[in-house]
């Protein structure tokens, strides 16, 4: 591999992520302290606030990258990739940049690691010179993504040390010296805490919310609990179909209570203090207020219910002066203990406050919060309204997490039990992002909707839209268990059916007779399979599909082959290959998630 030519050997590297849930993120961060050990000075930043421009400019760069379940790249790489892919690039457009690829994803999915998979042919293709091969994280791995990421890094590091030995002066830091605090808290002042501006509040894409209703729609009896959030704004707000609400959860003052006696931190969890970020290779949490108090922070913004990560048990290692747990730690972090820590940790579920409960004698230093706490990350849910329809609103549909884990401990989703205890009158602030729907411009063409479960959210968005706005050739696909039980917002497309503004098609797939086929939307689209073709072929018409990323939208999509082999008489080959021009078009997009 032949190495920069410079006179003096650059040490610095940026490392952007692309993250729905924030693993990639945490990747980033830790591939950043590694690369730290060996003299490199990194920048970590997500994939968004790196400009077409900016990626010309660099030398060296790794790119850590999740997938969705449906094989596309995280929202906050959309922008990016479109300007990848622009046909007035060169081919030699990256010559001088050297880089390498890791992704994460799910190898239960049809396009496992697609998107990292697609960036690394991309930039080679665009002449960038490749430092170190592809490296996949795997959430089936018994330790999940690091399972992968560890001999990846590793890798990487030979490789930049082969390019760029270490000064003579400089020996590489060894893995067992415990890495400096990201933060330092600083005493502060009690009015300094009141005084202090809530993030939130002064970031533009967030708008203060007033619950309107929190309605269950599922029937009482029924094991799922989804709900109807209806959200008020005073102010003008604007959003478009397939548009997401960011919301950030608080944890519940039980919780909070309990989980800092656990940490005896209970006597000093509401002192002032500052946040002052020391080392800049590591992120931090989104919208974190510079003077805080423990128990604001572990309400709002640092998670102890997340299962840990395999450098949250190192942090432990540093942080215990007991021999017994030492000894433990030690064996979980060795390659031979990687089934213990399995059996252990990853395969029941156990959280970062159960680990604690039983390594008592573990004492993290407070300005190590930020390294062995993740960050308590805002969720996204699909907006279900249109803002025609319901000017200066904001609707959700919602499944409120409820579970329990191989240790038959109950477990509930951090945001969805915050959402199910709002009631009406309550505030919070909400964002709103960009989503990946884009209808489309001529109102006449036909749009076909898909979306069983929760993912008639957006669906509906775009129903209402397309109604309020005169076009009319509308067809829904909606899934569910039973028409009496959980047939979310089925009145409302049976009202729009019969003003010729909807054709409705749902499938239940356990009210059928006790041993019938069970019927789901894709079998439905195959029975109507005529009609299909003559919306999606004859009249070009564009189709929506949003739900689970699991087995749904591969066997929609392979419904919509057999109509165009059918009724378009197309081959097999060239049926799929209709399919496949229609999403490179736009004229297919999935909104979907694992």
């Amino acid at each position: 591999m032949s190495t920069p030519e410079t006179e003096e050997e650059p040490r610095e590297l940026l490392i952007l992520y692309a993250t729905e849930t924030g693993n990639a993120q945490d990747a980033a961060d830790y591939i950043a302290r590694q690369c730290r050990r060996i003299d490199f000075d990194c920048h970590v930043a997500s994939i968004e606030q790196c400009s077409f421009t900016d990626l010309l400019a660099q030398e060296l760069v790794l790119f850590v990258i999740s997938t969705t379940g449906s094989g596309v790249e995280p929202r906050s790489m959309t922008t990016f990739w479109n300007n990848l892919l622009r046909s007035d690039l060169p081919p030699n457009a990256f010559e001088d940049l050297y880089y390498s690829v890791f992704g994460l994803g799910d190898s239960a999915y049809e396009k496992f690691c697609w998107a990292a998979k697609k960036l690394s042919r991309r930039m080679e293709s665009l002449g960038g010179v490749q430092i170190q091969e592809r490296g996949e994280g795997d959430e089936q791995h018994p330790l999940g993504i690091d399972g992968a990421l560890k001999p990846w890094t590793d890798e990487v590091i030979e490789a930049l040390l082969e390019m760029f030995p270490l000064p003579r002066d400089i020996e590489m830091i060894p893995v067992s010296d415990i890495p400096p605090a990201r933060v330092q808290l600083n005493p502060a002042s009690q009015e300094t805490f009141e005084k202090a501006q809530e993030p939130l509040k002064t970031d533009l894409t967030y708008h203060t919310a007033t619950v309107k209703a929190n309605t269950r729609m599922t029937a009482s009896d029924w094991n799922q609990d989804v709900r109807r959030f209806e959200f008020s704004f005073e102010e003008d707000i604007s959003y478009s179909p397939g548009d997401v609400a960011v919301i950030h959860p608080s944890m519940s003052t039980k919780d909070i209570d309990g989980f800092l006696a656990t940490m005896e931190w209970d006597e000093e969890a509401d002192e002032p203090f500052e946040i002052e970020q020391i080392m800049f290779d590591q992120t931090l949490s989104d919208h974190l207020p510079h003077t805080t108090t423990l128990r604001e922070l572990f309400t709002r913004f640092l998670d102890f219910n997340a299962v840990p990560r395999r450098t949250f048990f190192q942090y432990l290692r540093y942080f215990t002066d007991d021999d017994l747990e030492k000894e433990k730690l030690d064996e979980f972090l060795s390659p031979e203990g990687a089934d213990e820590l399995y059996e252990y940790c990853y395969r029941v579920r156990r959280t970062i406050w159960e680990v604690l409960t039983e390594f008592r004698h573990v004492a993290i230093p407070r300005d190590y919060i930020f390294d062995v706490f993740p960050p308590l990350r805002p969720r996204e849910f699909s907006i279900a309204s249109s803002i025609k329809k319901h000017p200066r609103e904001i609707h959700l549909c919602v499944a409120i997490v409820k579970y329990r884990t191989k240790l038959k401990i109950p477990r509930k989703g951090v945001c969805t039990t915050f959402l199910s205890t709002l009631n009406p009158g309550d505030t919070l602030q909400i964002g709103l992002k960009k989503g990946m729907i884009e209808l489309p411009p001529k109102a006449k063409t036909p749009v076909i909707c898909v979306g069983p479960g929760t993912g008639i959210a957006p669906m509906r968005a775009v129903i209402e839209e397309r109604i309020e706005s005169g076009a009319l050739s509308n067809t829904l696909y909606f899934g569910c268990r039973s028409t009496s039980k959980d047939h979310h917002f089925g009145e409302e497309w049976k009202k729009y059916a019969e003003e010729k503004g909807l054709v409705y098609r749902a499938a239940f797939s356990r009210d059928g007779k006790e041993g019938e086929k069970r019927v789901y939307v894709q079998d439905l689209i195959r029975e109507d399979a005529e009609r299909i073709w003559k919306l999606v072929g004859e009249q070009e018409g564009w189709v929506f599909i949003s739900g689970s990323s699991n087995k749904m939208p591969a066997a929609v999509k392979e419904s919509i082959v057999f109509a165009v082999q059918k009724y378009g008489e197309y081959s097999e080959e060239l049926a799929k290959q209709y399919v496949h021009d229609m999403v490179r078009e736009g004229r297919l997009i999935e909104e979907c998630w694992s």
